[in-house]
């Protein structure tokens, strides 16, 4: 046994498909496979039933996940720990960005953040919030950017910026000459939505619950690209944050702020408590704030 295979069965843990898991690993989907049942020989149970559709774990697979888990995290800090004693700012980083910031925010920051910390190797990686708590828990990932929120309370949050949210809608919409409008104009209005998983739902829905707006139920969006086509195609009116109102955009969109009252979500940076890291995340934090201060 050894820690790749655990993290091959961490991934087919997350993924519950085999080649899902496999290009996750950056391996085959035989090596995966042939790994797994090696790990399975080696400690004498059984550890999945597979079936033609899907993979299932035996509760003794569920356990060594677990365990799997608890270990990777230790071998992290170990990693850390080394890594901490050379240049605060070099060697890999592995950060988890959610998708309605990964698009719009990654082009910004990265190509700055590289000129300054040359000897940094970024790797991102675009996940919804659940998965990026999950494999920021389990030491898959060294940090995440996200919108911050409550399932994001048990770690270290550093705030860095505000976005505002903005309202979508088509020129022929009746709102298409206004600039503004207060949040309270929505009573009654039926908003076009994200699909479950993303946070920007959440956020959306808390917006519509406040002033008495409802979700139109038949249609949700697997991205903000999406959305925008279908409010550009007079589907609907959405909610869409700024960095992605800045993305080229469908002739017939047209944004009003809110100013009653403005409406925004805190854009920060996690990482795990006690991480012999902290002060890397930290300046990476500070100066991703920076550079968002300076785009102003």
């Amino acid at each position: 046994m050894n820690i790749r295979d655990l993290e091959y069965l961490i991934a087919l843990a997350d993924f519950k498909h085999f080649r899902k898991a496999a290009d996750f690993c950056n391996v085959s989907q035989p090596t995966l496979s042939g790994q797994i049942r090696k790990l399975e020989d080696e400690l004498g149970t059984v550890l999945l039933e597979r079936t033609s559709r899907k993979v299932l774990f035996t509760q003794a697979g569920l356990n060594l996940v677990e365990q799997a888990k608890a270990v990777l995290r230790e071998v992290k800090v170990l990693k850390e720990m080394a890594s901490n004693q050379g240049k605060e700012m070099s060697g890999p980083m592995h950060i988890g960005i959610i998708p309605t910031l990964g698009s719009y925010l990654s082009p910004i920051i990265l190509p700055k953040l590289r000129a300054l910390f040359p000897e940094l190797d970024l790797y991102i990686y675009e996940l919804q919030t659940t998965t990026l708590l999950e494999q920021l828990q389990s030491g898959q990932l060294d940090c995440g950017i996200l919108a911050l929120n409550k399932a994001s309370e048990p770690f270290i949050e550093v705030p860095m910026f505000h976005e505002k949210m903005l309202l979508a809608v088509s020129k022929q919409h009746p709102w298409a000459n206004k600039q503004s409008i207060p949040l309270a104009e929505l009573h009654d209005q039926e908003m076009l939505m994200l699909d479950d998983g993303n946070c920007l739902r959440t956020h959306a829905l808390d917006y519509c619950l406040s002033v008495g707006a409802k979700e139109n139920p038949h249609f949700k969006a697997s991205s903000l690209e999406t959305l925008r086509n279908m409010v550009s195609a007079d589907a609907g009116i959405a909610f869409i944050p700024e960095l992605a109102s800045r993305a080229p955009a469908p002739q017939q969109l047209h944004y009003l702020h809110f100013n009653d009252p403005e409406l925004y979500r805190s854009v920060g940076l996690i990482y795990r408590p006690g991480s012999p890291l902290r002060l890397r995340y930290e300046r990476l934090a500070t100066e991703i704030k920076h550079i968002m201060e300076e785009e102003k």
